[in-house]
Formats: structure tokens, C-alpha cells, sequence
């Protein structure tokens, strides 16, 4: 175990949730306790998370590669939100794979906060920079959003064991790189059609998508 690392995780970890704290006990909680609509999808949402990750292939230890889901995750919930329900999710992914929870903050910072804040961040640039409509949103924020976010995923992870000593890049590249192009598209896949069944249908499920913006186009 690199401590350095295990530090600087839980240092990161303790900051990050100081700032989502407020966005819980001011927005998050209130609704908890008020709407049992918005109990059972926060409940649906930590199990199909959970199930999503739990879904993992891989031959070496830290380069296993599953579904993220955090691009729908991040519109559906704001980063914070997002940040928060990963944690419940990463430790029963720990736990069913029996891996140690002395990873658990580094494997938070990698595979949760960096693709959330990447989400975030692709759809922030669309919203201010593209048109508001809402094939944009289903095909920048959720398809490419999705896909650029589960590549780079894989790139920062690479990185991260590359850099820890854990693995040479020759290994990495032939067990982990290899199948980056594989990942790509059907993360993009499920993202988009998650995003676009959601604005359709469910679109109150959306923190960040505005039937004023998306579909009238009333905005400045």
C-alpha cells in the first residue's frame, strides 16, 4: 500500500465532502424526508449503481473495467449529490469483491469524483457554448459526454497504477488499453439512451435539464 497515496485520497475525500456537505443538508435531506418518490429513486439509483459496477471483467488487480454510469448519474443528481451517492455504492462494490477498504478513498477519487467532475464539466461547456436544445443535450452531455468520460476514466486509472509502481505500461497497455475502444461506445450507449428516455419521460429526474432551456429555448 502506497501511503502517500491512501493520504492524499483521504485529504481529497475530507475536502470534497465538506463542500457537498451544505448541497445535502440544504436540498438533498429536506426531500429525502419529505417525497417517498424521491426515497425510491435515490433507492433505485444505489442499486443499479452497485450492480453496475459490481459487473466487472479484468485480469489485474486495479484494471478491471466496468460500466461508470456517472455522466447520467452527475445530470440527474449535480455533482455533489453525485459524489455523495458513489461512496454507499463504491463499499458494496468493496465489499462484494472482497477488496481491501484501505483502497476505497483512492478507488472514490478515481472512478467517482474525476468522471463526475469530467460530466459536470462537458455539460457546463455544452449548456454555454452549443445550442440548447434537446438533441444536444442527449448526444453532447450524455452520448459523448459518456463515452469521453469512460475513456478518460481508463486513461487517469492508467496513469494513477503507472505512476504507484503498481504496473509497467507495457502490462497496462495490453491488459487494460486494449480495451478502451471496446468501453467507449457502449458507455456512450447507455448514457445517451438513459439521458434520453429521462428528458422524455422523466425529465423532473434531471437536476440539470430545463424544459425553458432544452425544448422553448427561452434562455438569454
Amino acid at each position: 500500500m502506497d501511503w502517500f497515496n491512501l493520504a492524499s485520497a483521504i485529504i481529497i475525500f475530507l475536502v470534497v465532502i465538506t463542500y457537498c456537505l451544505p448541497d445535502w443538508r440544504n436540498t438533498v435531506w429536506p426531500k429525502l424526508l419529505q417525497e417517498k418518490s424521491f426515497q425510491h429513486l435515490v433507492c433505485a439509483t444505489l442499486f443499479i449503481l452497485s450492480i453496475l459496477w459490481s459487473a466487472q471483467a479484468g485480469v489485474k488487480d486495479g484494471l478491471q473495467i466496468h460500466f461508470l454510469a456517472v455522466t447520467t448519474l452527475t445530470m440527474m443528481y449535480g455533482w455533489r449529490m453525485a459524489f455523495l451517492l458513489c461512496i454507499p455504492a463504491m463499499l458494496i462494490h468493496h465489499v462484494i469483491h472482497n477488496i481491501s477498504l484501505l483502497a476505497l478513498p483512492s478507488a472514490l477519487m478515481l472512478s467517482a469524483l474525476l468522471p463526475i467532475l469530467i460530466s459536470y464539466l462537458v455539460f457546463v461547456v455544452s449548456y454555454q457554448f452549443l445550442p440548447r436544445n434537446i438533441f444536444v443535450f442527449i448526444f453532447i452531455a450524455g452520448f459523448f459526454n459518456g463515452a469521453l468520460t469512460g475513456s478518460l476514466h481508463l486513461l487517469l486509472n492508467a496513469i494513477y497504477h503507472l505512476y504507484s509502481g503498481h504496473y509497467d505500461w507495457q502490462t497496462i497497455l495490453d491488459n487494460y488499453f486494449v480495451f478502451a475502444p471496446l468501453l467507449a461506445f457502449p458507455e456512450g450507449l447507455l448514457n445517451g439512451m438513459s439521458l434520453a428516455v429521462l428528458s422524455v419521460f422523466k425529465p423532473e429526474w434531471l437536476r440539470v435539464f430545463s424544459d425553458r432551456d432544452y425544448i422553448y429555448n427561452h434562455h438569454k
